[in-house]
């Protein structure tokens, strides 16, 4: 009957909208879950870099050009690993980088230790911006260590575009540490801390 016919074509119509409302809800879900993962990309991507810089321990005092740590640099050395350990609540400092020398790379053995960290050696350690270079490229978003001379801190912040106002090192002076957070987007900031023993200035 031309009645049922247009019910039936009525209902028809119903059914059509219905499915392409719920397609365009699917479309728009599938959207927002697209976005919202290539969001949450980005920004991992684009985390902060974390660079902690400091000089090598106390050494004994012999004739050999490359000396061991002394016992005092021992101590200072597994007291950087202690409040290094679990600087990240998570997973802890991501990779050391070292000079090619002894007493840097007995510097950071005890905090390689406490989280299997890799060690990296710099077979030339006034290339600053390399290293920077390369942090900022393999260990983006990470926490790194990086034991050096101490000649070489105030270059390295530089590199890294951290301040460049660091008051001079003493030779006896061992106890600096620098923190330097380099964001995605915005301004490097550079903090320094005082660990272990500390240093007293021959008056």
């Amino acid at each position: 009957m031309p009645g049922d016919n247009g019910l039936e074509e009525a209902e028809t119509q119903q059914q059509k909208k219905r499915r392409r409302r719920r397609q365009r809800r699917q479309v728009a879900v599938a959207g927002f879950l697209l976005l919202a993962t290539g969001l949450a990309w980005f920004f991992e991507s684009q985390a902060t870099t974390t660079v902690i810089v400091t000089r090598y321990a106390e050494v004994l005092n012999n004739d050999t050009g490359n000396p061991p740590l002394s016992p005092r640099g021992q101590r200072r050395a597994q007291e950087l690993a202690r409040i290094l350990g679990d600087v990240d609540v998570v997973a802890g400092v991501d990779a050391i980088f070292v000079a090619a020398n002894r007493r840097t790379r007995d510097t950071s053995i005890p905090v390689a230790q406490v989280n299997e960290t890799p060690v990296i050696t710099l077979e030339d350690p006034t290339a600053m911006s390399d290293m920077v270079e390369r942090i900022l490229r393999e260990y983006k978003g990470k926490i790194v260590l990086v034991i050096t001379e101490p000649e070489q801190i105030q270059p390295a912040i530089r590199a890294m575009q951290g301040s460049k106002k660091l008051p001079p090192i003493a030779a006896a002076e061992y106890d600096n540490l620098y923190i330097v957070s380099i964001p995605w987007f915005g301004k490097v900031k550079t903090l320094r801390l005082r660990y272990g023993d500390r240093y007293i200035p021959e008056s």
